[in-house]
């Protein structure tokens, strides 16, 4: 098959040539990757940090010689938040230091707080009931204990042939509605009563007087693993200072509280929001101009620059963000004069649902109609009822393909199709000069979770590139460990090289990429 896919989509070699030789031999895909991690650090969306990286991106691209280069707001993402410092200290029954940290958009304790540890079971808004009078002056345990599983997981994994191999074989869907669990009204119950339970213990707890509360983290050996609680929204309750604390100290605490022996401790939480209201988002968008009758087409690429704040988002999602800017400087160090406008997204809010994204797709693309219904209206878009036909914008019909890079560093083994079998033989014979570095595989199966879904959704192309996974779901996901010593330098500079040859493919072949057909929402 690759073969004749070689033989009818033609392949600039003579550019790859160039490409290549920029990307493996003169490339500043680390330099640019530095700077995000090392001097911004990490990037809440709507933080100072995030603000930062906004404003150093558009200097950098500026100075590479991009042309339309500018932030783009989207809807009012909420407060700022940022934190500085975080401590928790067993006072007794022993004195030592416990390892946790703050989750996002949650207040700071103004200061030293101690108390007695207490564990409580909350999982439907009933259970605050029997808590109240209780809390006052407590730290709360809000999590189980959890036992060690030690080798669950590889900590570091490259793909061999037979792993390729598998992504290659396509899994055919389960019948929607066959599970309860795959029905968007159950769904819909989910999230709702998870908003729901959330936003009354928020206030609960103010109002109870609870100092602070501490969960287990989602991964053992001493990883913490965390994202955001309290409230980002400057009309509703941030609750408490709630932290997450590493698996191996949280236990002890909770089965000393389950053998009556009473814990206290003392926590400090340096933390503020930023902002006193509701703030919008901010998408960094910069472009090379296409030339002649296809310059209004676009071929995009992107990733998204927001992370969480315990580490520095390295791998989630610097490299991403390292990697298509990189593609970009690439493709103007070679003096590549495309037929079609080749655009960059560095886009904000994904870790909270692709909202930086989706905004772009609805603003500048198609956007199914605003539903009427409060109820639908305070759902993420993703859970919302079809309200109507597909509303499709000025650049619809000009759009291309969205290329998106945002799983970890590890080097790119070949790309996910999204079920467009019509791209499939187009991506072999793009991939056939990256054999060599180890791109081979072109998989028809769908991957989700990031940017691209916001373009696939609206029946744009929009894919993702298959990655080895490296530590980034043992060790770095979501985690403090999500720092610069994660990455794979060689990994990156072979990303950026496949993505701006890619990006040059779309933007010079004759006809757009072609489309698949769009699948109303289920």
């Amino acid at each position: 098959m690759s073969g004749v896919a070689i033989a009818q989509e033609p392949v600039d070699l003579d550019m790859v040539g160039k490409i290549r030789q920029e990307a493996f031999h003169r490339s500043q895909v680390m330099a640019t990757f530095s700077h995000l991690t090392e001097s911004i650090g990490p990037r809440l969306t709507n933080s100072p940090q995030m603000a930062e990286a906004n404003a150093w991106t558009r200097s950098q691209l500026t100075d590479w010689g991009l042309a339309n280069v500018h932030d783009e707001a989207f809807e009012d993402f909420g407060r700022g938040w940022e934190f500085s410092d975080a401590s928790v200290q067993m006072l007794s029954p022993r004195v030592a230091p416990l390892h946790a940290l703050p989750k996002a958009w949650t207040p700071g304790t103004n200061g030293p707080v101690e108390g007695e540890v207490m564990l409580v079971t909350i999982k439907k808004t009933e259970d605050l009931e029997k808590y109240k009078g209780k809390l006052k002056g407590k730290i709360l345990l809000l999590s189980e204990a959890r036992e060690y599983k030690p080798g669950e997981k590889p900590t570091f994994h490259r793909h061999d042939d037979a792993g390729l191999g598998e992504l290659q074989a396509f899994e055919i869907p389960r019948d929607k509605g066959r599970d309860k669990e795959d029905s968007r009204a159950e769904r819909v119950r989910k999230y709702t009563e998870r908003v729901a339970l959330t936003k009354a213990t928020n206030e609960f707890f103010v109002a109870e007087g609870v100092l602070a509360t501490l969960s287990i983290s989602g991964w053992d050996n001493g990883i913490i693993r965390v994202g955001g609680g309290g409230s980002r929204k400057a009309d509703e309750s941030v609750g408490v200072p709630e932290l997450a604390m590493v698996a191996e100290h949280y236990n002890p605490l909770v089965r000393a509280v389950e053998a009556d022996r009473p814990v206290k401790l003392r926590v400090n939480v340096a933390a503020r929001f930023t902002d006193e209201t509701d703030q919008p988002g901010h998408n960094t968008i910069a472009e090379i101009p296409g030339r002649g009758r296809k310059a209004g087409e676009i071929v995009m690429l992107g990733a998204h620059m927001d992370s969480w704040h315990t580490g520095t988002g390295a791998a989630d999602n610097a490299a991403g963000v390292a990697v298509m800017m990189e593609a970009m400087r690439i493709l103007k160090a070679v003096g590549a004069q495309p037929d079609r406008t080749i655009r960059i997204g560095l886009w904000s809010g994904e870790e909270q649902g692709l909202i930086g994204s989706r905004a772009y797709v609805e603003r500048h693309l198609a956007a199914y109609p605003e539903p009427t219904d409060p109820a639908q209206k305070a759902l993420p878009g993703s859970l919302r009822d079809p309200t109507g036909p597909l509303q499709k914008k000025r650049d619809y019909g000009r759009f291309s393909a969205y290329f998106n890079m945002d799983n970890g560093s590890g080097r790119f083994r070949g790309i996910y199709a999204q079920e467009n079998l019509a791209a499939v033989p187009i991506f072999e014979a793009w991939l056939a000069p990256f054999h060599d570095v180890g791109a081979t595989t072109v998989s028809t199966r769908n991957t989700g979770s990031t940017d691209h879904i916001a373009f696939d959704a609206v029946g744009l192309p929009g894919f993702q590139f298959i990655q080895d996974r490296l530590d980034y779901f043992s060790n770095v996901h979501h985690s403090h460990l999500d720092t610069w010593d994660h990455i794979q330098p060689e990994d990156l500079k072979q990303a950026a090289a496949i993505v701006a040859s890619f990006a040059w493919h779309a933007a010079t072949r004759d006809e757009p990429l072609p489309r698949k057909p769009l699948l109303e929402n289920d």
